[in-house]
């Protein structure tokens, strides 16, 4: 070939380039634990999303967040940690 060209090699995809490069890649980020799930109040049983899982004493307990009725008959969404014998998963 003109001008001294040469047949190259293809490079890969980034990630292979990296990988050889030896530089370390950025961790993925954390994937959050986000699952649907019904939850049972004195309101009857709501949808609302599990958040976090925590083992205490008297057992697990599920942070969600759902919606609960108001006086002025309306809703409001609250965030709170409630017992896993009041949680049902979807």
């Amino acid at each position: 070939m003109a001008g001294g060209m040469r047949r190259r090699e293809p490079l890969g995809s980034v990630a292979d380039r990296v990988a050889r490069s030896g530089t370390p890649s950025a961790p993925a980020p954390a994937t959050p634990l986000v699952k649907h799930c019904w939850v049972d109040g004195t309101h009857g049983r709501v949808a609302g999303l599990l958040l976090a899982w925590e083992q205490r004493g008297d057992g697990w307990w599920g942070r969600v967040v759902h919606p609960v009725a108001t006086d002025a008959d309306g809703w409001a969404v609250v965030v709170e940690w409630v017992p896993a014998a009041l949680l049902e998963g979807v």
